[in-house]
């Protein structure tokens, strides 16, 4: 097959630095459906393509995940833009440029590996619907991720109460009652950022909030004295807050969102004393909670339910984290030091 034009042209000189000027990490170009399709109308998208995209997203389970599902994909439109990039002929040299530019911007594997699936999902559906030819991330290879390992930086029990303290005496009640609802219910940040306030409420005797989860689903998990203490005392100063408004909501009532959640964790452990504050976010409080529990004997199974994991294997991440706490380097540590001081009073 000839890759060459017919006719002999001259080639522009090829830039291999050249790369969109686009922040990729941050608040995502769109925050739900509606945002998603004006980014699609801005960019010139037929008609067709617009109606599609939304089926596609309507497909999703639950508000949450089409949310989810819209900033992810918005990503990737943002890149097009920058980089004069028509989405509806985008070619595999393309997405992957994309692919390179997510891994650039120091985004965590799994990060990546999302916005890529999601943008394939993407155009699968267009494909699917007839209003696209191909997909350009069909049979790209993705970021792996360790099945036995989780990128995700904890810490002791001690430190996070150290937070948590920090919080309670210096910070504002929003701000500690979202960090002890984090590190008491193991909740991911998207689903206790998605809770309203009508979610808390009472079942068996116990004070319970309602989360959704993965697949739409909701979990209903206890909520301990400790996080109902600071979500009532948050929850007065807001005075008579609707059922249906946003649990953990902005000044003009919107919810918090991811970025700011993340940047409100590195700043409050950074203020606590937290030695390793900047590698923090949002779910290194799920995975202390993990992590502590395991330290104290708590089954396997039972951490597993609480942190809603399908599979074992998932929950063993975590245990296998306790690694640096249990390293045998340490008893050897305590071996030498005792040999070497018998060797200096010989």
């Amino acid at each position: 097959m000839d890759f060459l034009p017919a006719v002999s042209e001259p080639s522009p000189a090829l830039d291999v630095t050249a790369a969109p000027s686009v922040k990729l990490r941050g608040t995502p170009p769109a925050n739900s459906p509606t945002a998603l399709v004006e980014l699609l109308r801005d960019a010139g998208a037929a008609p067709a393509v617009l109606e599609a995209t939304h089926a596609w997203l309507m497909r999703r389970e639950s508000d949450h995940s089409r949310v989810a599902y819209s900033k992810d994909g918005s990503w990737w439109l943002a890149w097009c833009a920058a980089s004069g990039t028509n989405p509806a002929r985008a070619r595999a040299i393309d997405a992957d440029q994309y692919a390179t530019a997510l891994r650039d911007s120091n985004l965590a594997k799994s990060t990546r590996g999302r916005r890529l699936a999601v943008a394939s999902a993407w155009y699968e559906y267009l494909v699917r619907a007839d209003v696209a030819e191909r997909n350009p991330f069909a049979g790209m290879d993705r970021p792996s991720v360790s099945a036995d390992d989780s990128p995700t930086r904890g810490m002791t029990s001690a430190q996070l109460a150290q937070m948590l303290t920090y919080a309670r005496q210096n910070e504002t009640a929003r701000t500690y009652a979202l960090l002890v609802t984090l590190a008491t219910t193991a909740g991911r940040i998207g689903s206790v950022l998605a809770a309203t306030v009508g979610a808390i409420g009472h079942d068996e005797g116990h004070r319970v909030i309602d989360l959704v989860v993965k697949g739409g689903n909701k979990k209903r998990v206890v909520l301990v004295p400790l996080a109902v203490d600071a979500l009532e005392a948050y929850l007065a100063e807001r005075d008579q807050a609707d059922a249906d408004e946003w649990l953990f909501a902005t000044r003009t009532g919107r919810p918090m969102d991811e970025p700011a959640a993340f940047r409100l964790v590195q700043r409050v452990a950074k203020a606590a004393g937290v030695p390793h504050h900047d590698a923090l976010s949002p779910h290194s409080l799920r995975h202390s909670y993990a992590t502590a529990l395991l330290d104290d004997g708590v089954p396997l199974a039972d951490v597993q339910d609480a942190m809603g994991h399908a599979d074992p294997r998932t929950t063993r991440r975590y245990d296998r984290g306790r690694g640096l706490h249990r390293s045998p380097s340490y008893k050897m540590n305590e071996k030498l030091t005792k040999a070497m001081h018998a060797a200096e009073d010989a």
